[in-house]
């Protein structure tokens, strides 16, 4: 297993320094920085390069964490919405391939945050299915594995649990297409979150850890160690992510409703802390 952070961490806003924000996160002990899919979509080569060069030197890995606008969601009953959404995917795709990035992770079978306007799920499902068929070829080709995260209720409508996630992907039919878990979101829609680990089994292709007030693992009432055993079950070895949204204010604050400080007026010195402790004690729930 290789456990990761999600590069926002450190403040409030969706954008960072990607190579001191690296520097950070290799230094904190994690094997894996979560970049945001705008950011290296839009990025120039040089910019791509000069990450790449970063992370190599620090023997650190790239996953890239989506959530797209709704100008290019896959289940939108608009054609040319649908067709725009698979291009952006392509066109991450070869960026990713460029930054060495092999693991796409989030909710881009639709868009985020869902705004709930148009809620017919059957259809939803057609329209997201076929353009997720397309983006599973360019996935096979980059040899890119697409991780879908099942959400929950309040934030899509599409997948919210992992039975339903696991029939999605029998639809799409490519081994590049797996599931992607989170604590946070199970907390809400599980009835029990080792059991749905295990159910989704080899199709669990990306984790995210949370508590379920969005804190550091560790922090909260999460059944870790239940969550470990789950992982262990099932041979799991791929990235485990920490996602965590602590801060109040700015973009990430009112994005995700973070109404008060989490962090308990923690300084940076005091964050790097709190993750050294939060991966000593994965690792000791986990391994």
């Amino acid at each position: 297993m290789k456990y990761g952070l999600l590069y926002h961490y450190w403040g409030n806003k969706w954008s960072c320094d990607y190579v001191e924000t690296a520097k950070k996160i290799r230094a904190a002990g994690f094997d894996v920085m979560e970049i945001g899919a705008d950011h290296l979509h839009d990025m120039d080569r040089k910019d791509i390069d000069t990450i790449r060069g970063t992370v190599e030197e620090l023997g650190l890995n790239l996953s890239t964490n989506i959530g797209p606008t709704k100008d290019y969601d896959l289940a939108s009953p608009d054609a040319s919405v649908r067709k725009a959404g698979v291009i952006y995917i392509k066109e991450l795709m070869e960026k990713m391939n460029a930054i060495g990035s092999k693991a796409l992770a989030g909710a881009m079978y639709s868009y985020w945050p869902c705004d709930f306007t148009y809620v017919n799920k059957e259809e939803a499902w057609d329209n997201s299915i076929a353009g997720m068929k397309e983006v599973a070829k360019a996935a096979e080709e980059y040899d890119i594995v697409c991780s879908l995260e099942v959400l929950n209720r309040f934030e899509t409508y599409i997948l919210t649990d992992c039975r339903e996630g696991l029939e999605y992907l029998e639809r799409i039919g490519s081994d590049h297409v797996k599931l992607l878990l989170d604590t946070f979101h199970m907390s809400i829609e599980e009835d029990n979150i080792p059991d749905a680990i295990r159910l989704a089994g080899k199709n669990l292709g990306h984790l995210h850890l949370g508590e379920g007030n969005r804190k550091l693992p560790g922090l909260g009432s999460m059944p870790w160690k239940e969550i470990g055993q789950a992982l262990r079950d099932i041979d799991y070895q791929e990235m485990a992510v920490i996602e965590p949204f602590m801060r109040m204010g700015g973009e990430i604050g009112s994005a995700i409703h973070v109404w008060r400080d989490l962090t308990d007026g923690a300084s940076e010195a005091e964050m790097d802390e709190k993750l050294l402790t939060t991966l000593r004690f994965l690792k000791a729930n986990f391994e």
